[in-house]
């Protein structure tokens, strides 16, 4: 999944509840179609999320003293 799927989604949406005059009995395709694009919409939001939050790298280093005290440095890097 992804933004492919995401962006497949709004645009099959977006021509079901735009574009598509066909009637179906019991079922309405411009509210199916809303219901799709939000999907996509979604999907695409929670893609853009976890994928910036996982573009993180986090190290650490640890340097010793002559007097026996130690300094550690953290350092978060975006990659």
């Amino acid at each position: 999944m992804g933004y492919g799927l995401g962006v497949t989604l709004i645009a099959v949406g977006l021509i079901l509840a735009l574009a598509v005059q066909d009637r179906i009995d019991a079922v309405d395709l411009t509210m199916i179609g809303w219901i799709v694009a939000g999907a996509g919409v979604l999907l695409t939001l929670l893609t853009a999320v976890t994928l910036n939050s996982r573009r993180r790298a986090v190290s650490q280093a640890t340097t010793q003293h002559p007097d026996g005290s130690q300094t550690v440095q953290r350092r978060e890097n975006e990659i």
